[in-house]
This record gives C-alpha cells, sequence and structure tokens, in this order.
C-alpha cells in the first residue's frame, strides 16, 4: 500500500506516533540527563503522563512545572501545575529554568503573531528548549490523520468535519463549532519555524524520508 493508505489506517497511525515519540523521547533524554539534578523544567502545554512515562517523578531527579490554560492538579510532589497563557508569562523570569519543553503546542495558540509570542516566551525563559510541532508540508494532516487538509479552504474543512467525523470526538454538529475547529490548528512550515527559533539546531523525524515534524532544541 502506499504512504497515504498507510497512514489512514488507525492502528498504523498509532503504531507510527508511538515509535516517533519514543525515539523523539530518548532524544530529549540524551539532551537533559547529563545536566546536574534536579533539573528544573517548565512544560508547556504538556501533560503529567509525559513526565510518568520518562520516570522524571522523582523529586531528586526533576523540578517540573506543567503550564496549561486550564491545569489539573498535580499528581507528583516534584511537578507543579499552573494556569498560563503559552504566548504571556511574565510569572516567570529570565532564565529562570534550564529546560522549557513543548511538545505539538505551538501550532495550537493561535495566529503567526501568537506562534512568535510563545517562541519569544520559550526562548526568554530557559537556558535550554526543545520545542517540537508537526511539518506543514507532510501530507497527511496529524490532528485529522486527513490528507492535505491544512492547505483547504475553511468552508471544505469545516464540512469534512461536520460530515466525515475525522475530528477526535467523531462528528460535529454544531457549524461554528466545526469552523472554531477547522481554525484551531496552524501548521507551520520548515522555514517560518526556524525563523522563531534562529540560533536552533533543528532535530527532523522522517518517514519514508519525508519529514513529518522538526525539534527546535537551543541552549546545550
Amino acid at each position: 500500500m502506499g504512504l497515504l493508505h498507510d497512514l489512514r489506517d488507525p492502528e498504523s497511525e498509532r503504531s507510527l506516533a508511538k515509535v516517533m515519540r519514543a525515539r523523539r523521547f530518548e532524544f530529549f533524554r540524551s539532551l537533559v540527563d547529563p545536566l546536574p539534578k534536579p533539573i528544573r523544567i517548565l512544560d508547556v502545554g504538556g501533560t503529567q503522563d509525559f513526565w510518568e512515562t520518562m520516570n522524571y517523578v522523582a523529586p531528586e531527579i526533576a523540578d517540573i512545572t506543567v503550564v496549561n490554560l486550564k491545569a489539573p492538579e498535580s499528581r507528583h510532589a516534584n511537578i507543579t501545575t499552573m494556569d498560563a497563557n503559552a504566548c504571556d508569562m511574565p510569572m516567570f523570569a529570565d532564565g529562570e529554568f534550564d529546560v522549557v519543553f513543548s511538545n505539538s503546542v505551538i501550532e495550537h495558540v493561535g495566529d503567526v503573531s501568537n506562534q512568535r509570542a510563545m517562541a519569544g516566551e520559550v526562548q526568554r525563559i530557559g537556558k535550554r528548549y526543545f520545542v517540537q510541532t508537526p511539518n506543514r508540508h507532510f501530507p497527511i494532516e496529524p490532528h485529522y490523520m486527513f490528507p492535505f487538509f491544512q492547505f483547504m479552504p475553511t468552508g471544505i474543512k469545516t464540512w469534512l468535519l461536520m460530515n466525515l467525523g475525522i475530528a477526535w470526538g467523531g462528528k460535529i454538529k454544531d457549524r461554528n463549532a466545526a469552523v472554531a475547529t477547522a481554525n484551531s490548528v496552524i501548521l507551520l512550515s520548515r522555514s517560518s519555524f526556524t525563523a522563531m527559533f534562529p540560533k536552533a539546531q533543528i532535530y527532523n523525524e522522517k518517514v519514508l524520508g519525508v519529514t513529518k515534524s522538526f525539534t527546535a532544541f537551543g541552549g546545550w
């Protein structure tokens, strides 16, 4: 079968995503594990589940702050959860954290000005940073697993969301909600992403030679 068919299959997609996440996490660990402990980490838009998977929930290993627009309660002594807007985090000082981490968040914060604001905050707050985002030019849009969805007009996106059930919760009945969902993700190209992190190195994740996502990492 071709690449598009393979990636549209839910089981294939889950398996591929799991493998790629595992590789990305190992790369991240290779960067952070040599740092003096405990490492002060800010996770922008992440989850406690991730740090559990990483085995980073021991206070002697890391002191982690996880921020979201609406943060859940912390389950661990070394994890602080906070409500915050990724584009504006004045509660944190310049260079306050050893590492700022963000996984598949910057494409959700709004327009390009918001994305630039988030990138600026990440680089201001962290001595080091690790920011991942899907590649706009990968043929399968990763949130809806639909070919070239990211390039379609809002009207077509809305129709697909209302009629094909490609959103996580299935078909979206309300048109206004479908329009909002259609416009809720703005994927970045390599050039626009690297322009937001001009001093970063870029880690590429590829599928059959095509870049599926990039990670900007700097400060190491």
